[in-house]
This record gives structure tokens, C-alpha cells and sequence, in this order.
């Protein structure tokens, strides 16, 4: 190319689904994952790419190690920070883009010498969660190693509403509007697409000498695109049709090769993993990186293969028919199996690229046994020790279908997720064992399993019953008999009240609420809050509101122990409290942290060079219509009501303390206290709604996100 040449044409290496620690408790394999990131950063150094763009999975756990969080750091360090300057200038708000502390883009930050830009979105192992909302790529964006865009936060009612942002670049002449949607879980994210209005699609502003079709379009997201079931993955055709070029994470099978979509007018790639993470047959094709040149609104592409990839070789067999095969004789089968294993070995081996650090192979055989004996897999095994990385797991045995083989190698596809394989929802357990739900509901108990597991968010089943016993109980103290209840009746009455708030949440319109493990919430859709995590959602789900913090059940504990221990209920109502008033100053800390950069942003983003775009060929935005940006500020005042409902509640007087003296006292005291302790319990607390107008100015006037400086020609 020219000096001309280069000068107008904007350079990517593109990349997806790395997999930074998987198996890195396994001896032989532990090093795989980064020696294949490292070889992608050393590309894109060679290439003299402008940056790499990575589409998810960055990490293979929610919760990396530290040594994979310190190996990731150090490759990053190693190629990233140097002096090379950056040919390319991002020209959009950087506050939208960006959503974290410093709120612009890592190559402008005074303090680091930056010269290879690194954009990621997140992808389903390493996506945000937690009360803050925030993923491993949160840490790496932190340390200014990584531009981390895409992260949504889904408000509204129903099914929920997100805005897509594109980053928007220019080098000479060349200008490229970057989306990316991190992962979203694919049941919603479809219905999302299939509902008016919920997916929102921005356009650079028409300005002087750039029109809106001069724009070159790329979008980057994390689904499942091939799936059995529909509404288990993301279309093609749900996609705008004004894009160029997608970028499709998630799927690990090496599709490199742009593909046209008919009737679209854009262009898919699908990079693939870096590292097998499944033994199956679409794992074992050879991996690439893409090289990406964008010059005006052409783009050539160059596939470019790694060479640090542990080899793999994958095949099927089927005894029967093998003619040299004895069905009673396992002898025959094992000297069968152990030719067909030699022959991959040798067949890696020739495959090698550089013989001078050759790596143990892996091997996979699938075997259909029907009409068979099978053998021990691990058994078989031993003697590859030292000649396969995988010795544990060479064979895999399957019986045909009978729907035929044909349908069986449609299904290979559904392997590549491995961690998708043998899970089952709470309400399924439910069916299966005939139970009642009687507090709990069924959705939010699924909702919070899910956390549980996937997000290793500890307080999940926690928050999930506080939720519900407040919401519980401000049924029924509305009841105007409260007091009158025995035991008895109070039992089925939570049983009709579990129903009647089922009911509520169903027709309940936009403003209801619907547990989340955040706790945080969510009221105005367009807000820029972090606080709700993308996998909490339920097929009812509404909108979100805070989970209410803890208070002491005094009444409960001095019912039981009333029979002269004194003590024990005062420290536990001690603790209680002193726990009850940190989680609720936590959960407003965290509701109010968030509101001043909503605001900034939303103030700072009128003046920015994006429009809604509103004649988008796509399902979901058919009939949208203009969206008003001033709905943040207008709803500041129902902001302040909301947060006031996380107010530390004054102390009570203490009673039931003098009836120690005859039985028959005590007895009445006993029985008084349980009332009393009933009607506690059942009482609402409308009281903590008087909130101090002066505490909160001083919260919202916290400290405001940079802003960052004008560019010039393409900001206002």
C-alpha cells in the first residue's frame, strides 16, 4: 500500500471466544489459552493493525483466577503499552461509549503510553455480575489495558429496552460506527428483537461532508447463532439492515470466511474460538484471526492461521461397519481402536508447523457401538500417556439414533456448549416432585439458582427471600384483622397472599416490581445505571425495583426465648440491626453513586453527534419513534422518593421485660409478647419514607464524570 493508501485505511484484527484459563489445573494443557492469545497480540503488533477487537469470552470463568488475571495482565502489558502512535481518532461522546469511571477511551489517558488499543465486549463466561454489575473485563478496563463497550443495561417493563451506541471512528478519510452488544441471555434478546420498540438503533448525525451512508457500519455481538430451537438463538434477519459487517462471538466453530446473508446486504465472520473447548468435530477445523482493512465502504479481508494451537484430531467410526471386527471379541475391537488412534497421532505430527516444538495432540474418536460391548475409556487410555494430551477421554461411545445418523450430525453443533448440558429450572423440580410453593415464587427461586450457579453471587437466595417476605408482609399488614390471626389461619393466608401477588405482578403495569439479585433499580429506561445483571430475568418478569434491606425480626427471637434467657436475643438483635443499617447504607450508597454520571451523561449526550435512527429495517424498531433524552432530569424527583426507601430505621422501645415473675405472669407475658411480635411482624414500615432533603443534595452532588473534549468536525 501507499503512504496515501495507508493513511486512509483503518486496520482490525479481529478475534473471539480466547478462553483465558481453561483447564489451568490440567499439567499439559494449562498454557493453551494464552499461548494462543499471546500469538493474536503479537499479530496484530506484526500486522501494524490500528487495534483488536475481540467479540466476548475474554476469560472462560465469571471469576478468573488470579494467575489467569495476572497472565492476561502481562500479555496486554507486554504488546499494548509502547510508543507507537495512534492513527485513528474516536469522535463520538466517549461517556456512552465507555462506561466506567474515566469515561474515554484508553489511548487518551495522559498517563499511559497506549499503542495498540484493545476493544472488547463481554460474552457469556465472563459476563457482568453482582450488585455492581461489573465483569473480569471491568478489572482490565480499570488498568487502562482495555476498551470494554457493549455492556447494556436493560430497562423498562416486560421483556426490557436497550439503546445500542456505536463507537464512532475516523482516520482520513475512512469513518467506521463500531457497535457491540454484549452477551445477552438468547430467550430474551430473541423476544427483544421481536418486540416493537425494544431494541433501539443509534445513527452518526448527518453533518457537513459526511452523510449518513458514508459511514461503514460493524456490529459485534455474543449469541448462539445456530440452535435446534428458534427462540434459543439470534437470526440473522433480526438484524438492521443498514449494517456492513458483523462480528459473531459465541460460536466455536472457524467460519472465517465472510459470508453473505441473502436479502440483507451484510457480511458475517466467524472467527471461532482460539482453544478447543469441546472434543467435537467443529472444534478440530484449523483456527484463525481476521485481518480487517475498512477503506471508505469497501473492507478486504485476510485470514490469518494461529500456529500455537495444540493440533487436534477428531473422527468417527462405526464397528459394524468394520469388516475386521468380532462383536465377541474385545480383543478385536481394542487392536481396532489402537490402529485408528496411531494413525491420528501420525497424522498431527505431519500436520505440525514448527517441528521444533512439537505439542502432544489432541485425539478424539467417537465410536458408535451398536450391536457392540463397549470398553473402559480410561482404561484404554493409560497406555497413551505421554503421546495424546487428552488420554482420559480419547473414546466417547454413541449409539444410533433412530431418526438415523443423518440427524445425529445435525445435533454436533448443540456440543459446542458443553455448559449447557444436563441443567434443570427450579420449576421443573417442582412439577417433577408435586410441591407447593408457598412463600417463594417459583420464577424468582429460579431467577436466584441461576445467579447462584452461573454468577457465584453468594446472596442471590438471600435477597431472594428478603424480597419476598417484604412483600409478604405488606400484603398482610394491610389486612385491617391483623391482630385477630392464629397460627393456623396465618399460614393459609400467605398461601392466598403467594397467589394474589402472582396475580398482581401479572397484570401489574410498568412501575410493578420483580426480584433481582442486584438490588438495585431500574426506572427509567435510557438510564446508564450498573446495576442489573443481564441473566436476571424471568418470562414474567416486570420492572425491577430495590430489594428492601434487612431488619431485625425482634419480635420472632424474643418469642422463643422468653423463658429467662434475656441475653441471647438482645446481641442477636444487635447484630441484626448493626447488619440491617451496612446493607441498607450499602444499597444506597449504590443507588445514589450512579445517579450523577446518568445525569452527566444524558446532559453531555445532547451535544454529541448521534440521532436515533427511526426508519431502521429491522422488527424491532418498525415504529419507533424519536426518543426524549431529558427524561433522566425530569425524573429526578421520583428518583429522590425512590431512595428514600433505604433509610435506617430508629430505634423501638423495648417491651415484655417486666412479666418475669409468677407462672400465670408469665404466661400472659408470653402470650402478649407473641401477639404483640405478630402484629411487628405483620405491621408495614411506611415510617422510613421522611428522608432528609439535604443528605441528599450532598450525595448527588458527588463528583462528575470527565467529560471528555471536543473533536471538531463531527461533534457539535
Amino acid at each position: 500500500m501507499s503512504r496515501e493508501d495507508l493513511s486512509d485505511t483503518l486496520r482490525i484484527l479481529v478475534a473471539t471466544d480466547c478462553h483465558l484459563g481453561y483447564m489451568e489445573k490440567d499439567e499439559i494443557r494449562r498454557h493453551d489459552s494464552f499461548k494462543a492469545f499471546d500469538e493474536i497480540c503479537s499479530i496484530a503488533e506484526e500486522k501494524q493493525v490500528d487495534f483488536l477487537l475481540l467479540g466476548g469470552d475474554l476469560f472462560h470463568e465469571n471469576k478468573p483466577s488470579r494467575t489467569t488475571l495476572v497472565k492476561a495482565i502481562e500479555i496486554l502489558r507486554r504488546h499494548c503499552l509502547n510508543d507507537k502512535p495512534v492513527q485513528f481518532q474516536v469522535v463520538s461522546d466517549q461517556t456512552v461509549n465507555f462506561q466506567n469511571a474515566f469515561g474515554h477511551v484508553n489511548y487518551e489517558d495522559p498517563h499511559f503510553n497506549v499503542g495498540l488499543p484493545v476493544f472488547s465486549i463481554h460474552g457469556n463466561h465472563d459476563d457482568p455480575a453482582g450488585v455492581d454489575n461489573l465483569s473480569a473485563i471491568d478489572i482490565l478496563s480499570a488498568c487502562n489495558l482495555v476498551n470494554y463497550f457493549g455492556k447494556m443495561v436493560l430497562g423498562g417493563s416486560g421483556v426490557g429496552q436497550i439503546s445500542l451506541y456505536p463507537i464512532l471512528m475516523k482516520k482520513g478519510s475512512t469513518t467506521v460506527a463500531l457497535y457491540g452488544l454484549g452477551n445477552i441471555r438468547d430467550e430474551r434478546l430473541n423476544r427483544m428483537f421481536q418486540t416493537p420498540h425494544a431494541v433501539q438503533w443509534m445513527r452518526p448525525e448527518v453533518q457537513e461532508g459526511c452523510d449518513v451512508s458514508d459511514w461503514f457500519n460493524i456490529l459485534v455481538l455474543h449469541q448462539n447463532r445456530v440452535k435446534s430451537n428458534p427462540k434459543n438463538a439470534i437470526s440473522e434477519h433480526f438484524l438492521p439492515r443498514f449494517l456492513d459487517f458483523i462480528v459473531w462471538g459465541h460460536e466455536h466453530e472457524c467460519l472465517i470466511d465472510p459470508q453473505e446473508v441473502a436479502g440483507m446486504g451484510f457480511h458475517i465472520t466467524q472467527p471461532g474460538s482460539s482453544v478447543a473447548t469441546s472434543l467435537i468435530d467443529g472444534e478440530s477445523k484449523p483456527k484463525h484471526v481476521l485481518l480487517l482493512e475498512i477503506k471508505g465502504n469497501q473492507y478486504r479481508p485476510t485470514k490469518i492461521p494461529l500456529t500455537s494451537v495444540r493440533p487436534f484430531e477428531y473422527t468417527e467410526i462405526v464397528l459394524k461397519d468394520e469388516g475386521d471386527i468380532d462383536p465377541n471379541d474385545q480383543n478385536s475391537i481394542l487392536e481396532h481402536l489402537d490402529k485408528v488412534v496411531r494413525d491420528l497421532i501420525e497424522k498431527a505430527s505431519k500436520k505440525a508447523i514448527n517441528k521444533s516444538d512439537i505439542k502432544l495432540p489432541l485425539v478424539r474418536i467417537k465410536v458408535d457401538y451398536s450391536g457392540f460391548m463397549t470398553i473402559n475409556p480410561q482404561r484404554f487410555g493409560q497406555k497413551y500417556v505421554g503421546k495424546v494430551a487428552n488420554p482420559q477421554d480419547i473414546l466417547i461411545f454413541s449409539k444410533a439414533s433412530k431418526k438415523g445418523r443423518s440427524d445425529a450430525n445435525i445435533d454436533d453443533s448443540e456440543r459446542l456448549r458443553p455448559e449447557e448440558l444436563n441443567q434443570q429450572n427450579i420449576e421443573a423440580l417442582v412439577a417433577e416432585s408435586n410441591l407447593k410453593m408457598e412463600i417463594l415464587p417459583v420464577n424468582d427461586l429460579d431467577v436466584a439458582l441461576h445467579n447462584f450457579v452461573n454468577k457465584d453471587d453468594k446472596l442471590a437466595f438471600y435477597q431472594c427471600v428478603q424480597y419476598n417476605l417484604q412483600e409478604t408482609r405488606g400484603k398482610l399488614g394491610k389486612d385491617s384483622d391483623t391482630q385477630k390471626f392464629e397460627e393456623d389461619d396465618l399460614i393459609l393466608k400467605v398461601g392466598e397472599c403467594l397467589e394474589e401477588r402472582l396475580k398482581d405482578r401479572s397484570t401489574r403495569p410498568s412501575g410493578s416490581s420483580q426480584f433481582l439479585s442486584t438490588g438495585l433499580t431500574s426506572e427509567n429506561s435510557t438510564k446508564r445505571s450498573s446495576g442489573i445483571a443481564n441473566a436476571s430475568f424471568s418470562d414474567d418478569d416486570e420492572d425491577t425495583t430495590q430489594i428492601p434491606a434487612t431488619r431485625g425480626r425482634r419480635g420472632a427471637s424474643t418469642g422463643t426465648t422468653s423463658r429467662g434467657r434475656a441475653k441471647a436475643p438482645t446481641r442477636g438483635r444487635g447484630r441484626g440491626k448493626a447488619a440491617s443499617s451496612a446493607m441498607k447504607q450499602t444499597t444506597l450508597d449504590s443507588s445514589l453513586g450512579f445517579r450523577p454520571s446518568q445525569r452527566s451523561a444524558s446532559a453531555s449526550f445532547k451535544s454529541s453527534s448521534i440521532i436515533e435512527e427511526n426508519d431502521v429495517d429491522s422488527p424491532s424498531s418498525d415504529e419507533a419513534e424519536p426518543e426524549d433524552f431529558n427524561q433522566v432530569d425530569n425524573s429526578s424527583e421520583e428518583d429522590e422518593n425512590t431512595k428514600g426507601k433505604g433509610r435506617k430505621r430508629p430505634a423501638t422501645t423495648k417491651r415484655g421485660r417486666g412479666n418475669r415473675g409468677g407462672s400465670g405472669a408469665s404466661k400472659r407475658g408470653r402470650k402478649n409478647e407473641s401477639s404483640s411480635s405478630l402484629h411487628r411482624l405483620l405491621s408495614s414500615k411506611d415510617d422510613d419514607e421522611d428522608e432528609d432533603d439535604e443528605d441528599i443534595e450532598k450525595k448527588l452532588n458527588r463528583s462528575q464524570p470527565r467529560v471528555t473534549r471536543n473533536y471538531g468536525a463531527l461533534r457539535r
